[in-house]
């Protein structure tokens, strides 16, 4: 039987690297990608979440996986959503952190005109300048001056134009409502949120409420967990990684 590959999907802005400093514990092969629009794959555009789907299927197969856990960060979060909604073979596990299921049919016009501020500010000024205000939004809050700073500096070698691309194509506006088929599934499912986070981990506790099989994990950090506290972050992940009978009962 094929092992089990660990397949994980950064954020907005960030690249397959982000994860190498939570990863080393993790069991069996791992493969970190990079979304479309972001290092590597700059030059790829996808249409939208489908089309997105069908890359992410094309990229499993090159790799040679058959059978899998998948990992999603905010955006990676929400597209590793879409993902497993579409009952793929060979998907065992799903863990989601601070990212959203989707929103409701009315509220998708607003997001979609609030991201496309966003999309034009990314194509048309310079990087430094439009990342120092995404960094400044609510969901970021715990980024004091200097992590905002190295954050920054971090991020500014990407394409404004490729990230514009990324951002109309996923919008949390194109995204379908996924709460549905997470009430329902059979597939295992843990959500990862930070406590000062206040938006997403308010979310998760919602998702993770009475009925749910959702199994709901906090830190206390803010929106970016495996950055800000990678020792606590690759803790959870290879406990969640490894097989029942190689887990810890401490």
């Amino acid at each position: 039987m094929a092992e089990v590959s660990t397949v994980l999907l950064h954020g907005l802005l960030g690249c397959a690297d982000d994860w190498s400093v939570v990863t080393a514990a993790l069991p069996g092969p791992l493969l970190p990608l990079d979304l479309p629009g972001h290092g590597a794959n700059r030059g790829v555009r996808v249409a939208g979440f489908a089309e997105f789907d069908d890359w992410l299927c094309q990229q499993l197969r090159q790799a040679g996986v058959e059978r899998y856990r998948l990992v999603g960060y905010s955006l990676g979060g929400r597209l590793a959503l879409y993902h497993a909604s579409q009952e793929p073979s060979g998907l065992e596990a799903l863990w989601l952190e601070n990212c959203h299921p989707g929103l409701e049919l009315v509220r998708r016009p607003d997001r979609l005109a609030r991201d496309e501020v966003w999309a034009r500010r990314f194509e048309e000024e310079s990087l430094t300048r439009v990342l120092d205000d995404w960094y400044r939004q609510g969901v970021f809050a715990d980024l004091d001056e200097t992590a905002r700073t190295a954050q920054i500096a971090r991020r500014r070698h990407n394409d404004g134009v490729a990230i514009a691309a990324m951002l109309r194509a996923t919008s949390l506006g194109q995204q379908p409502d996924l709460r549905p088929w997470l009430s329902t599934t059979r597939l295992p499912v843990t959500y990862l949120s930070g406590r000062r986070d206040h938006k997403f981990h308010t979310l998760a506790c919602q998702l993770a409420g009475p009925g749910s099989t959702i199994d709901h994990r906090t830190l206390e950090g803010g929106h970016n967990l495996h950055a800000t506290l990678p020792e606590s972050y690759a803790r959870e992940l290879a406990r969640w990684a490894s097989p029942p009978e190689e887990k810890s009962h401490d």
